[in-house]
């Protein structure tokens, strides 16, 4: 809570904290600008980074306990890269392949976040329903990691051919939407968002219980009359939702899902998923809220890509983890 108020009140326009309880409560705030920013700009975006934190750390735990990997992330599937691409084909189809979707600049507008958010959901579907039907065929979880990858590097591979016809306006585009953003999401965009988050949220409720057995590896979650198939759909399905919602929403956003259940492990020092997962859902959330203020750099017009604040943040932060000696061990 305290992080979110700090994240609110900072910005290139400052509002002092008193003046943000102030309007929180229904009062008047010194200066109707402010009010503008605060609930127009501010408190929504704020929402979005604690929806996504959730959302892209609880996906990394998920793959990280079901695959026994401490490098596992949400994006290993594709599902991410898969929603990367349909962004792609939405804006950079026009311009490579001659389309009348989005041969401008004010084209791409003309659909808005809107257009950007169906665009990334449809292909994150597409990849989640190759995984689902992938996941019926392949009995191995190893197996389904590796085909997870190759989703993920075949959804690039297009959307680098789609970088290479595109013009330099829609590539521009894409560029600064595959850098991550939290703001631009409406209050009715922002529901949409939380109502997804809450839907991907609920098999990782219901399979709490099989993620602590998963630690001891496949064969003991089996002796103790855990259903592996099931764990596996809802794995995908769970991560597909949350992963997928957040790059529709937000667009790649990195390092949140790899680093935080390590810190989460890590701070509460303990492998018990009653505990780590949402352990691991306010950490997440922390930790964006954190990003996004950085972000904003605070006294400046400018702002920097949430995505360069995570992964300066969380590479060294990875990197540390691995190179601790008792940590790989864990897993």
């Amino acid at each position: 809570m305290v992080l979110f108020l700090v994240n609110i009140s900072m910005g290139s326009v400052h509002i002092p904290l008193g003046d943000v309880l102030d309007g929180l409560a229904g009062g008047d705030m010194a200066k109707a600008s402010w009010q503008t920013i605060l609930f127009q700009y501010r408190v929504p975006k704020a929402f979005t980074a604690l929806i996504a934190g959730v959302g892209l750390s609880v996906s990394g735990l998920q793959m990280q306990s079901f695959f026994r990997n401490p490098l596992a992330g949400p994006y290993v599937l594709g599902i991410s890269s898969g929603a990367g691409l349909g962004v792609a084909l939405l804006i950079l189809g026009g311009s490579a392949f001659g389309w009348s979707l989005t041969n401008s600049t004010d084209s791409y507008l003309s659909w808005g976040i809107w257009g950007v958010i169906i665009a990334g959901s449809t292909g994150a579907i597409l990849i989640l329903l190759l995984m689902s039907f992938t996941a019926w065929k392949v009995k191995n979880s190893a197996t389904l990691l590796i085909i997870g990858l190759m989703f993920g590097s075949a959804s690039g591979a297009i959307v680098s051919v789609l970088s290479y016809f595109g013009n330099a306006e829609d590539l521009k585009l894409f560029t600064i939407w595959s850098m991550g953003s939290l703001g631009g999401i409406s209050g009715d965009q922002l529901q949409v968002f939380a109502g997804v988050a809450v839907l991907g949220m609920i098999p990782v409720i219901l399979q709490i219980k099989s993620y602590n057995a998963m630690l001891m590896g496949e064969r003991y979650a089996r002796s103790m009359g855990i259903n592996i198939n099931a764990l596996r759909w809802t794995m995908i399905m769970s991560t597909g939702i949350l992963a997928g919602s957040a790059t529709a929403f937000c667009g790649p956003i990195a390092f949140i899902g790899i680093a935080v259940p390590h810190l989460a492990r890590i701070l509460f020092r303990t492998g018990d998923h009653k505990v780590l997962f949402p352990a691991t859902a306010l950490i997440g959330a922390a930790f964006l809220l954190v990003s996004d203020a950085i972000s904003q750099l605070p006294g400046f017009a400018e702002t920097l890509p949430v995505n360069v604040i995570t992964s300066l943040f969380g590479a060294p932060l990875v990197i540390w983890l691995i190179l601790k000696r008792n940590f790989i061990s864990d897993f």
